[in-house]
């Protein structure tokens, strides 16, 4: 009886070794950055911090550095291998299930900020780092977003994403009405994910309209796709120290972690306990009502993409990871994950529409500005749309943060308020973008079962071939 014991100790460890070290990175990297902060008198150099984080960097590097080929690879070839009447119907619900809980996080965030009002609550609203000084307004994000779903050239939106600049009249630098300001354009620096994702849809949805003139291409991608997931799980087993060295970085850079929460404490408790409760609480009852399946058991299962979230704070860099724990360890449909996670890791942001949210009116709190229900109203729409065009890069909802504070008249500069727990928040609201990503997943999948076995049974079994290839290589 111990003997048998044993071994299913020793091949449960096996089974999730992977979710343990990581699980255990993120403690250890909390545990060392709080005692190092102490040594040397408190007091790391910047070039100290950089040595730390060197493991962590090359981490991010190689997981940003596949996650074109995956996302470009898995979705031409779940689109493709499906007919175009189911393709509307998956794609139909996952925006239905992404509005409809991008909606209800942002009415939370209100809620909660105008109920308890740590704005009015803060000693100090001294309490930011510097700012770049951004001036944007809602309908130019907006059509940023439109015009970055067409990239006029897909090799440039991999490197490449427009935005829209204003600039002040020569005759009058001053000026504080935007309206007046002139506009421009012109391409930044940054990954156009949501041109790539409308390219690789639209290329699905051409081959499975000439399924049977191009089964030889779609099966090339099909197979492109498996070799991707392969060298993605190489990757991914670098997670454990990769996660460690970057939250002992950024924990080790923190000058005064104990000023910085005596004056931001009550809103980092707003915030962070907003974006738990709707990962925690929220996503989960959704996906009870809809599939009478076990939330929580599906969390437990997406350990290894939450501890992954939490470490590089990108939705977009754990989809990798993301995408493995639900057709591993939830047995989602690799054609339904390869879909829908990649559109939701680019426009399904819950904890970041949260977060904008509350951190435009806790500011709005601080600065005295007297909250009307259509100012309210306004901050709630903003919220939305700028979680829709934040990048799933660390840190991407800071920029959009300043389009929402334009709608209640308040400066950009006023961004400098949270940064200095921004990248704690911006590690939970990953962890909740991820979550909400694999709820949709996995209701998709609920209500697409039954026509995606019958819709291309030979598909199935590729994947599930995938599937079993990728075991033995972790094996």
């Amino acid at each position: 009886m111990g003997s048998w014991t044993k071994e299913k100790i020793k091949s449960a460890l096996r089974q999730n070794l992977l979710i343990i070290l990581t699980i255990s990175g993120v403690v250890i990297g909390i545990v060392l950055g709080v005692g190092l902060r102490n040594l040397e008198d408190g007091t790391w150099t910047q070039r100290n911090v950089m040595y730390v984080n060197m493991v962590g960097d090359l981490f991010l590097r190689a997981i940003k550095g596949i996650i074109l080929p995956l996302i470009i690879t898995s979705l031409i070839s779940a689109v493709g291998s499906l007919d175009q009447g189911l393709t509307k119907k998956i794609g139909g619900i996952a925006i239905l299930y992404y509005m409809t809980t991008t909606i209800l996080a942002v009415i939370e965030g209100v809620i909660l900020v105008t109920t308890i009002e740590p704005g009015k609550r803060s000693s100090d609203s001294n309490v930011g780092g510097n700012a770049q000084k951004t001036n944007v307004t809602t309908v130019d994000t907006f059509l940023d977003l439109v015009r970055n779903i067409f990239p006029p050239n897909v090799v440039q939106a991999c490197l490449q994403q427009y935005q829209t600049v204003l600039t002040p009249p020569k005759n009058n630098p001053e000026e504080t009405d935007l309206e007046k300001w002139a506009i421009s354009g012109h391409f930044v620096d940054g990954t156009n994910l949501i041109g790539i994702v409308m390219f690789a849809i639209v290329m699905g949805v051409a081959l499975s309209a000439v399924k049977n003139e191009a089964q030889e291409l779609l099966k090339f991608v099909q197979q492109s796709a498996f070799v991707v997931m392969r060298v993605t799980t190489w990757i991914i087993w670098l997670s454990p120290i990769g996660v460690l060295s970057l939250i002992l970085a950024k924990f080790l850079e923190m000058e005064d972690l104990g000023e910085v929460f005596a004056k931001l404490g009550m809103y980092f408790a707003v915030v962070v306990c907003g974006i738990i409760f709707h990962g925690a609480f929220v996503l989960p009852l959704i996906y009870f009502l809809l599939t009478r399946k076990n939330p929580y058991k599906f969390i437990a299962n997406m350990a290894q993409a939450i501890a992954t979230a939490f470490g590089t704070s990108s939705s977009s860099a754990t989809l990798p990871v993301t995408l493995q724990c639900l057709e591993e360890k939830n047995k989602i449909d690799p054609r339904i994950t390869r879909f829908v996670v990649p559109i939701g890791a680019t426009i399904n942001m819950d904890g970041t529409a949260l977060y904008e949210a509350v951190a435009a009116i806790f500011i709005a709190q601080l600065r005295g500005v007297d909250m009307t229900f259509g100012k309210v109203i306004s901050v709630a729409i903003a919220a939305t749309a700028a979680s829709i065009g934040t990048a799933a890069v660390p840190q991407g909802g800071l920029v959009t943060l300043v389009m929402v504070l334009d709608t209640i008249g308040l400066p950009s500069e006023d961004v400098s308020l949270i940064i200095a727990v921004d990248w704690l928040v911006n590690r939970v609201r990953a962890v909740v973008n991820v979550l909400g990503d694999c709820f949709g997943a996995g209701i998709v999948d609920h209500f697409s079962r039954k026509n995606l076995e019958e819709n291309e049974p030979e598909a199935v079994e590729n994947a599930k071939q995938d599937n079993k290839d990728t075991r033995m290589t972790m094996d």
